[in-house]
């Protein structure tokens, strides 16, 4: 299965970026299944019902969320009237929609999952690690399901690292969101499972990741906050992750980081 992750999106250049280069990307690239971290596409804050429906129009199969899941009110109906919108798995228990699902896609079937990392976050989580066991333990990569991918939305790459590790060999995928900064350690580890980090952000580099550069800068040079923080507008790059799996075990046989317009070097699968 050909299989592309794209990371955070990013306000209305991120939105915008998705909405014209996804399409093209799933003909040349002859993209099986296609999932996109959304939680930031709403100014940097949340996603909305109409954002998905964009994301989906353009191509995306399945959309996570992460910790600013629920900041746009409709979302609290719309991740359960769409089950392709997927919150973290460890999020509040009395949260609506779900944190993984089994998706036919090309004639297979994929699990997607998303866990939200302890460390460094905002509010503390239930544990990530206990949370996504016996889901992978309920569907054995080549038997169950064809291929799995988990989405890791932390602040360490520490814990993001380890949530790897301990998903060697039983996830196809394991990538990294919610830093907004690709990391060069794209690789497959061990036991047959791909692995990212960080997938970047799909937004404007020329920014602090994803905001505009004004705000940011005055609140680290004077300490001192003056307005809100609003997404930079410029051309943006789709940072994410390429992975081409084997069906018949659903372990990673290529991975690839992707970069696509704007400012960064350019990757992807030729």
């Amino acid at each position: 299965m050909r299989i592309l992750f794209l990371g955070d999106v990013m306000g209305r250049a991120g939105r915008r970026a998705v909405a014209e280069r996804l399409p093209g990307l799933r003909t040349d690239w002859r993209l099986d299944a296609v999932v996109v971290n959304g939680e930031n596409a709403s100014s940097g804050r949340g996603l909305n019902a109409a954002q998905a429906r964009a994301l989906f129009e353009a191509g995306a199969d399945v959309v996570t969320l992460g910790d600013h899941a629920f900041d746009q009110k409709d979302m609290m109906q719309g991740v359960e009237a769409d089950p392709r919108i997927l919150r973290p798995i460890n999020y509040a228990k009395s949260a609506p929609g779900r944190g993984w699902r089994v998706f036919d896609v090309a004639g297979r079937k994929l699990l997607v999952a998303q866990v939200l990392g302890q460390v460094f976050m905002s509010r503390t989580y239930d544990d990530p690690f206990s949370a996504i066991e016996p889901v992978l333990k309920a569907h054995p990569l080549g038997r169950a399901v064809q291929a799995t991918l988990v989405d890791v939305h932390c602040e360490a790459t520490s814990e993001k690292m380890a949530m790897g590790h301990f998903c060697d060999g039983r996830a196809s995928v394991v990538v990294g969101t919610h830093t907004h900064v690709p990391t060069a350690d794209a690789c497959i580890l061990p036991r047959g499972t791909a692995f990212q980090s960080d997938a970047g952000m799909c937004g404007d580099y020329d920014s602090v990741i994803g905001m505009d550069k004004a705000e940011p800068l005055r609140r680290f040079v004077t300490g001192m906050a003056r307005e809100r923080f609003e997404p930079a507008g410029g051309e943006a790059t789709l940072c994410g992750l390429f992975t081409e799996t084997d069906d018949a075990t659903g372990l990673a046989r290529e991975v690839m980081q992707v970069r696509v317009g704007g400012r960064l070097s350019q990757s992807g699968p030729k």
